[in-house]
């Protein structure tokens, strides 16, 4: 039986940002119901034990996100949470105090990737207070992330961008030092215990409309990572965020069954000869992290 380090559930496929490095889904917008949800995390127990609850929109938008972490918790899963950030007070009681909860991660590059963005400093400031509850109370592990970084002009950004966010970082932490100097992309440090951050580049969604390369490289789609979005589609990777690499549906076949199916085969067989099968792959950059 094929195991997954990490599985990815979408619950919703709705966001309350629109932010600029992120291209809206084109897909129906939805919230996965309690009883798909439960049906999909039985599907999927003999591959994995930990979840992510996101591929596409924010799943501090679901409605019934307590009751998500209980059942993920009665199955025996852990979960990972990526969020903006920006509805942690409105949760913050189905939240804390979730033995199923390892990970939240803080999309802190949201606020100025949203055009319209108001009260950074409040906005950081109700996440930080909450991650000091919630790891006060807990074992969870937090990261803090800023990835808005460009190649050409990092200076620049972090001057004009982050300066602002990351000292109010640092007054809450009781830092003695300017966070810019010691992160330094695709790296964390450690604010305090089991609380990170981490900047690194702008992230560059897949799509098909960009060029492709020669195709060679390696990914670990399918073979240490999977999804399911909450339409049901079944797909290798997180960066697939419209299903383009349709492997099956979880509401017509098994998971088990899905990922024994041609396609699914065929894009591990090519990856093992260091070749994307997959026109997606071939115009997702994130392969490029693996070597040829």
């Amino acid at each position: 039986m094929r195991k997954f380090k990490k599985f990815y559930l979408e619950i919703t496929s709705v966001c309350n940002l629109a932010c600029t490095f992120c291209p809206p889904t084109e897909r129906q917008k939805q919230f996965i119901s309690i009883e798909d949800f439960t049906k999909r995390l039985d599907q999927i127990k003999p591959h994995t034990d930990y979840i992510y609850l996101h591929v596409k929109g924010e799943p501090l938008l679901h409605p019934k996100i307590g009751d998500l972490l209980d059942i993920s918790h009665e199955k025996g899963f852990k979960v990972n949470i990526t969020t903006n950030g920006t509805l942690i007070n409105k949760k913050r009681e189905k939240l804390l105090n979730k033995p199923a909860l390892r990970q939240m991660n803080f999309s802190l590059h949201s606020f100025d990737g949203h055009i319209g963005s108001k009260d950074k400093e409040g906005y950081v400031r109700s996440i930080l207070s909450f991650i000091k509850e919630a790891t006060a109370d807990s074992e969870l592990i937090v990261s803090l992330r800023l990835w808005n970084l460009t190649e050409d002009n990092k200076t620049n950004l972090e001057k004009e961008r982050n300066r602002e966010l990351l000292s109010i970082i640092e007054r809450e932490f009781d830092l003695d030092y300017r966070i810019e100097e010691r992160v330094s992309p695709g790296k964390g440090i450690k604010l305090a215990e089991r609380i990170y951050i981490n900047q690194d580049y702008e992230f560059q969604w897949p799509a098909l409309h960009e060029e492709e390369d020669d195709g060679k490289g390696f990914c670990y789609g399918l073979r240490n990572q999977a999804g399911i979005l909450a339409n049901g589609t079944v797909i290798p990777c997180c960066l697939d965020g419209e299903g383009v690499i349709n492997l099956g549906n979880i509401n017509q076949d098994s998971f088990t069954d899905i990922i024994e199916m041609d396609r699914a085969k065929n894009l591990v067989d090519g990856f093992s000869r260091r070749e994307a099968v997959e026109e997606l792959c071939r115009k997702c950059g994130y392969r490029k992290r693996f070597g040829k």
